[in-house]
């Protein structure tokens, strides 16, 4: 019987939610039925929050991947950076903080690209305590793209009975739109048939949503949609990817969630992730398109006002997990139910 993949779980923020929610996660029995997990983080920040959350879990740290064990009683860490106790205040952004935070990313990706994990899956960290470190990029995508040489790499949210992929995230609304371009709408459909065919779904239906309202009503209220979506459409249509629309935003999601369509490009940030969170915040999951390994995180932030208190909720990062190694075994099938 082959081993199970071995998904190694960045902490996160130390200031923040991530760690207690990862070892409210690793507390869950079906996670070790799943895989092997790995903490890749500080071993001492693992064990402030097994404390205060009273979690029946102990710390064991490892030199390797290969030594992580599915066993439900202990937390296996590979330790990682030099952040230290005096550096970190719950509830507090640092720039301390945040440059342990890329170490960690950084170092389960480079694991991920040597396949030395099967699979990476990510707690939040803070877009202002990178910046206060000195980091240049906005988050993990921006990171893990460098690490893994991808220059196209995209965002995919998924909770129970949607997935949404994003032409655009991190980017001002009006810039947001100036992205809106036939070739950027066309690679991004192609990336998303080509990601859903590597883990195991040909002919993904792949809705494409307008970014104008009722669909920009024939070029009355925009012409987005005649001048760059929908000839993206059809040129993907001609490539032999099953892509459909444009179709107005406020209803395609539904029609999607009812299971008309596999997934939803989105045109912009909000445009998505409303959907989504709307659904089912608690369980959505965030997967990257077009890097060389598997990533998978939570959906939520840092949380900074209620970190340290014992009351965030686990639920999507046991989510996250269990997506990360559906996509390992090709069940792209199994991660929106």
């Amino acid at each position: 019987m082959p081993r199970k993949p071995i998904i190694a779980i960045t902490m996160g923020d130390a200031a923040g939610i991530g760690p207690e929610v990862l070892v409210k996660a690793l507390a869950e029995p079906k996670v070790n039925e799943l895989c092997r997990p790995l903490v890749v983080g500080k071993a001492w920040v693992v064990e402030r929050d097994l404390k205060f959350t009273r979690a029946p879990l102990k710390v064991r740290r490892v030199d390797a991947p290969s030594e992580a064990e599915a066993d439900a009683n202990t937390v296996d860490v590979l330790d990682v950076g030099d952040l230290k106790s005096e550096d970190v205040t719950m509830g507090r952004v640092s720039a301390a903080a945040g440059k342990a935070s890329v170490q960690m990313i950084e170092k389960a990706a480079r694991l991920a690209m040597e396949r030395r994990i099967s699979a990476m899956t990510t707690c939040p960290i803070s877009k202002e305590a990178l910046h206060l470190a000195g980091v240049q990029e906005m988050g993990h995508q921006e990171i893990l793209g460098r690490i893994g040489g991808s220059r196209d790499v995209a965002t995919m949210l998924m909770t129970r009975g949607l997935r949404v992929v994003h032409l655009s995230t991190h980017k001002p609304l009006a810039e947001a739109v100036r992205h809106v371009t036939k070739e950027n709408v066309l690679a991004r459909i192609k990336l998303t048939a080509e990601s859903f065919s590597r883990w195991g779904m040909d002919r993904a239906r792949i809705a494409v949503a307008a970014i104008n309202p009722h669909g920009g009503e024939g070029g009355l209220i925009g012409r987005e949609e005649i001048e760059q979506i929908a000839p993206a459409v059809e040129a993907a249509k001609a490539a032999g990817i099953d892509a459909r629309g444009p179709f107005p935003a406020d209803s395609v999601f539904y029609r999607a969630a009812g299971g008309e369509f596999d997934v939803v490009l989105a045109m912009y940030h909000d445009q998505g992730h409303i959907a989504i969170k709307t659904l089912d915040f608690e369980s959505s999951v965030t997967v990257n398109l077009g890097l060389p390994f598997i990533r998978t995180s939570v959906d939520h932030g840092t949380a900074y006002d209620i970190a340290g208190k014992g009351v965030a909720k686990h639920r999507g990062l046991v989510k996250a997990i269990e997506a990360a190694v559906h996509l390992t075994t090709r069940r792209i099938s199994a991660t929106a139910t």
